[in-house]
């Protein structure tokens, strides 16, 4: 009997091991330094599957973001409903994880629903110039604002950014962009910071379901790209890569495959919607 009570403990224990890696992979890395966005490099886009077995998804998977939002390809519904953020002030912090910046809300920042499921706000980084495209076009600069659920689904919110007036969210962590620009591997406690200072300026926004668009490449992500295109400055840019020590001026991976996917773009009936 104390045997069996035994080898269930250590069974349990393996379980928890195994389930605690799975979890563990389905999420974005936090060290970047493993793979590169440069597409001649073994170690790039088109190579990243084979860098971990944890990460084959990247190279097999059917369902990988981004992807371009291609008129043709775009149902225009109304049913999806307004895009609602629940988000809340919340401590922060500046990481640089090797080819991007993330802000990381401690504890959370207050949630959005989709199709009744709760997600929850964890953080936020820059790609430049944007993953996503529209109609081929591509765009200076595009945030991902990143939630997850309670068993651990995620939903990923999109703006994209062309040159133009400051965007004041930017202008918000300019001080402490700058002062990570002069540090390496530190995480930089940047105090409150209100998400819903991030404007989405639009109630349009394409929904599709893909992946995260670094490795491990998990698929059945749900994506909501924000329709209209916001402005930043040249120089707000420029100081996102210039934060960032991969002496690269890019580090957004290339277009993949659509193979079909429904895109749906939400534009409500009634405009006070």
């Amino acid at each position: 009997m104390e045997m069996l009570t035994r080898t269930n403990k250590i069974l349990f224990l393996s379980f928890l091991f195994l389930a605690s890696a799975l979890l563990t992979r389905s999420h974005e890395v936090d060290d970047e330094s493993e793979f590169t966005y440069d597409e001649e490099s073994e170690k790039g886009p088109a190579h990243w599957g084979e860098i971990h077995t944890e990460w084959s998804m990247c190279n097999s998977g059917k369902l990988q973001s981004p992807i371009d939002l291609l008129n043709e390809r775009v149902e225009v519904v109304s049913h999806l409903g307004r895009l609602r953020r629940s988000y809340k002030p919340s401590n922060s912090t500046l990481l640089n994880r090797g080819h991007d910046m993330m802000l990381r809300w401690e504890g959370g920042a207050g949630h959005i629903e989709i199709n009744g499921t709760r997600y929850q706000l964890n953080q936020a980084h820059w790609h430049s110039p944007s993953e996503h495209t529209i109609n081929g076009k591509r765009f200076d600069l595009e945030v991902h604002l990143v939630h997850e659920s309670n068993d651990g689904k995620t939903a990923v919110v999109g703006i994209m950014y062309k040159i133009g007036r400051a965007d004041s969210f930017l202008s918000k962590i300019e001080d402490d962009l700058k002062a990570l620009a002069h540090t390496k591997g530190v995480e930089r406690n940047i105090g409150i910071i209100d998400p819903k200072q991030v404007k989405l300026g639009s109630r349009k926004y394409y929904r599709y379901i893909g992946s995260l668009t670094v490795p491990p490449c998990t698929q059945d992500v749900v994506w909501t790209i924000v329709r209209k295109v916001r402005t930043v400055t040249r120089e707000q840019m420029k100081l996102i890569r210039e934060a960032v020590h991969d002496e690269s001026e890019t580090n957004s991976r290339p277009v993949q495959a659509a193979n079909k996917r429904p895109i749906r773009l939400y534009r409500p009936n009634d405009p006070k919607q």
